[in-house]
């Protein structure tokens, strides 16, 4: 494998993992309008229609669950992209030392 390759391939994961966090971003905003809904529902319900302000109070919990759920998977989202992206920094770093070891150029002091 090629370091031009390597590179290609640890581009198109992080591409990947971009888009996936930002399908995220969006079960996240959905959950954010079920509980607004719900908040809505037991505002404007409550004490009228019993089965209003239940369906409000369920709503508003899934919602609240859901941007937990989907706020701490795009954070650990994030974190791993921050690791593949050092795995590749690194992985760089100890091919071109071994390149000039093995070729006997050694970098300019400054």
């Amino acid at each position: 494998m090629t370091i031009d390759e390597m590179t290609k391939g640890y581009e198109k994961e992080v591409a990947y993992q971009k888009h996936m966090l930002k399908n995220l971003g969006y079960w996240f905003q959905l959950c954010t309008i079920l509980s607004g809904v719900g908040i809505v529902l037991i505002y404007f319900f409550h004490g009228k229609t019993l089965w209003l302000n239940i369906v409000g109070i369920v709503l508003l919990v899934l919602g609240a669950l859901g941007m937990l759920m989907f706020g701490y998977s795009g954070w650990k989202g994030q974190q791993n992209v921050r690791a593949v992206v050092d795995d590749y920094d690194k992985k760089i770093k100890y091919f071109q030392k071994k390149v000039r070891q093995q070729t006997g150029i050694t970098p300019k002091a400054k």
